[in-house]
C-alpha cells in the first residue's frame, strides 16, 4: 500500500503514542528524579501492558465485526469522533511534570497503569476495528502488529524519559507548546476525516 495511504494510520499511532499521557509523563518524571536507568523496569511493564491490550483489542474487535458486520461503519465514526476528541485534548494540553514520586515505580506499576487505562482500550479497539481491520482472523498478523505497537510505545516512553528534563524546560514556554499542540491536533483531524470516509469525497 502506498505510503500516502498509510499517513492517517501513522499520524494516529505516532501522535497518540508520543503525545503527553500518563505513561509518557510518568516516565519522564521518574527519569528527571531518578535517572533513565531506574525507569527501565517501569517502561518494560508499560510496553507489556500495551502489547496485551493490543492483542485483546484485536481479538475483541474481530469478533464484534464477525458477529455484527453492520457495526463496521459505526465503529469507524466512533473512532473518528474519538480521534477528534484527542485532537481537542491536545490543543488544550499542558506539559507539566510531577516531582512528587518518592521512589522509582517498577514493572508491576507500569503494567497495571496500562492495563487499567481506558484510553488505551479505546485506542486498541479503534485501531483494529478500523485501520487494521484487515488483520481480523490473522493471529500471526495480530501478534506482529501488537509487538510493533508495543515497540512504538516503548520508543515513546524512552524518548520522554531520555529527554524529560529538556522537554520540561522548553515546553514550559506557552507559545511554543501552543504551536506544537496545534500542529499535532491538525494531523489527528486529518486522520479522523480520512477514517470517516470524508476525504475521498473532497478530493
Amino acid at each position: 500500500m502506498p505510503f500516502a495511504l498509510q499517513l492517517p494510520l501513522l499520524s494516529y499511532v505516532l501522535i497518540s503514542t508520543f503525545t503527553p499521557g500518563p505513561a509518557n509523563i510518568s516516565s519522564s518524571s521518574l527519569a528527571v528524579l531518578f535517572g533513565f536507568r531506574r525507569t527501565l523496569n517501569y517502561q518494560v511493564g508499560l510496553a507489556l501492558g500495551v502489547f496485551l491490550m493490543m492483542v485483546l483489542g484485536g481479538l475483541v474487535s474481530a469478533r464484534l465485526l464477525g458477529w455484527f458486520p453492520a457495526l463496521e461503519p459505526l465503529l469507524r465514526y466512533a473512532g473518528a469522533a474519538y480521534i477528534l476528541y484527542l485532537a481537542y485534548g491536545i490543543i488544550r494540553a499542558t506539559y507539566h511534570f510531577s516531582d512528587s514520586q518518592p521512589k522509582p515505580l517498577g514493572f508491576s506499576h507500569g503494567l497495571l497503569l496500562n492495563l487499567s487505562n481506558p484510553k488505551l482500550v479505546v485506542y486498541a479497539l479503534t485501531l483494529f476495528a478500523t485501520f487494521l481491520a484487515a488483520l481480523a482472523g490473522n493471529s500471526l498478523g495480530l501478534v506482529a502488529a501488537a509487538l510493533l505497537l508495543a515497540l512504538v510505545s516503548a520508543c515513546a516512553t524512552s524518548a520522554w524519559a531520555l529527554f524529560g528534563a529538556q522537554m520540561k524546560a522548553r515546553l514550559g514556554n506557552p507559545r511554543l507548546a501552543r504551536w506544537i499542540n496545534l500542529a499535532l491536533a491538525l494531523f489527528l483531524v486529518y486522520a479522523a476525516v480520512d477514517l470517516a470516509g470524508i476525504l475521498p469525497a473532497i478530493k
